[in-house]
């Protein structure tokens, strides 16, 4: 399938998204479309599938006029879009997630689980991915639920497929599968629109890179004609000389210490400390349990044994709320689902712990709020209309920015960073980075989880590895290395 979209513009009120954005993909092509957040790659595909139609502009398929009434439509015609966000029904099994609509039914019309399986194996075969088809998907990591809705847009056998960062959420070993079953796709003839913000991932695995910026069209080209820096510079408008930050901050003395920190079955024995003014990275295979220590140590699950002590005194943490009182951020790896009320406005998520600092016997003060919560996302460059939008009709990079503008707001003396620059783009990134240094800067003690491994290495002063639930070393800056880290993380000395 070949597909031609030319001069697509859309404006949502008065925000113009795209101002004639051009785009060619050809069959067997794996075209890699990049671009800030904001920059309206998300809408393009969106009007691609259906989901939104363009104000002006013309798509062909095959060489013929075709606008799609809806995503549905889109898929009937072959078109599969991955998006970045997780849509799962969380309440049903996996097995039950890869066929929502079209199963396989008995000669008694009754749903053929058993020919579900039997096809749903086969494609996890193809893939090379081992899917838990019995588990309810709400059960499920966040890897695997993205390994479910890849596979199910694969079950729909497309000629053409695009996919939103789908590596994002994803181990190491389910990436490099899912780049196998990309070169298969492209072998038989599929063309492949992958969307991502890394660098590695594309050069190494597109034939194309288009390059959006502002709603335009910025360059189009083969992967071996251009390079890293000449993308960023399109991307962005402007070079980016320091990818990640020069470390000048001297980490004092002792701020946070966590001591055998236990939940059977989940994590065992953790104990570390964090200094004043330190980043202080987490690194670990997905599943390892990065995520559920740092849950714990909020308060959001529970911990059956382990002290924690802040400056020096023993705290017992049993919420979120008295993890906030004692000065605690957190910003979760699911932005969607924990980090946001997408409902609410900008203002008002932005706003949200810090409440208490805007109100005047029990009434906020309206300007106040707003002021706050202005300064902060324009110091995040959260891109909207206004901060009255709702949170819902951002960009996922824009709705991560308001996530950290709101933990930043209320000054943590520690903030739990969860895959911080996860569907950030490469400016917003080094933006982030600058922030995280500043905030080192006033004194605020950082832990970063991340499975960005150059992000780890890169921003850490010292780097804990998790391997089963189990702290495997902490390395200092000068010692870690990305073979010592992935030795730790696969349990070898």
């Amino acid at each position: 399938m070949e597909i031609d979209m030319k001069g697509i513009c859309k404006s949502f009120g008065t925000n113009q998204v795209l101002r004639g954005v051009n785009l060619h993909l050809r069959s067997g092509e794996v075209q890699a479309l990049m671009g800030e957040n904001g920059a309206g790659k998300s809408t393009l595909m969106n009007i691609l599938t259906g989901i939104h139609k363009a104000d002006a502009g013309t798509i062909e398929v095959d060489g013929k006029p075709m606008v799609f009434r809806n995503n549905k439509d889109a898929e009937d015609h072959g078109i599969a879009f991955i998006h970045q966000e997780l849509n799962i029904w969380p309440n049903l099994s996996v097995l039950e997630n890869l066929f929502p609509l079209k199963r396989p039914r008995t000669r008694f019309g009754f749903i053929d689980f058993k020919k579900m399986r039997e096809i749903a194996e086969a494609k996890c075969k193809e893939i090379g991915i081992d899917l838990p088809l019995d588990e309810i998907a709400g059960n499920c990591s966040v890897g695997q639920q993205q390994m479910v809705e890849i596979t199910r847009s694969l079950l729909l056998d497309a000629k053409v497929v695009i996919m939103d960062e789908p590596t994002a959420a994803l181990t190491e070993r389910e990436t490099d599968c899912l780049f196998d079953v990309m070169r298969k796709l492209k072998a038989q003839g599929v063309a492949i629109i992958y969307i991502s913000h890394r660098m590695e991932e594309v050069f190494g695995n597109c034939d194309t890179i288009t390059v959006m910026r502002d709603g335009q069209t910025i360059s189009s080209k083969p992967v071996g004609e251009t390079t890293m820096s000449q993308i960023v510079k399109d991307m962005v408008g402007r070079e980016i000389s320091e990818y990640y930050p020069l470390r000048t901050v001297t980490p004092g003395e002792e701020v946070f210490r966590v001591e055998h920190l236990t939940q059977p079955g989940v994590f065992q024995d953790v104990s570390f400390s964090v200094k004043k003014g330190e980043i202080f990275g987490v690194a670990g295979l997905m599943g390892a349990g990065r995520t559920e220590i740092m849950r714990a140590l909020f308060g959001v699950d529970p911990h059956k044994e382990g002290k924690v002590f802040l400056h020096g005194k023993e705290i017992n943490i049993k919420n979120p709320l008295d993890a906030i009182k004692e000065g605690f951020g957190f910003i979760t790896e699911n932005r969607k689902t924990e980090g946001l009320i997408l409902d609410f406005s900008i203002l008002k998520n932005i706003a949200l712990p810090s409440e208490n600092t805007f109100a005047n016997y029990n009434c906020i003060n309206s300007q106040k709020e707003y002021e706050f919560c202005k300064v902060l996302a324009d110091k995040l460059g959260v891109k909207t209309t206004d901060i009255y939008q709702e949170a819902k009709n951002l960009s996922g990079g824009n709705q991560q920015k308001v996530v950290i503008a709101k933990w930043i707001g209320m000054h943590p003396s520690l903030l739990i960073l969860d895959e911080p620059t996860r569907g950030i783009d490469v400016g917003a990134k080094k933006d982030i980075y600058d922030l995280m240094n500043e905030l080192t800067a006033q004194g605020v003690s950082l832990i970063m989880v991340s499975s960005d491994l150059p992000e780890i290495l890169g921003m850490s002063d010292r780097i804990m590895v998790i391997h089963e639930g189990r702290v495997a070393g902490i390395l200092s800056r000068k010692e870690a290395s990305q073979e010592k880290i992935i030795t730790l993380a696969t349990g070898g000395n």
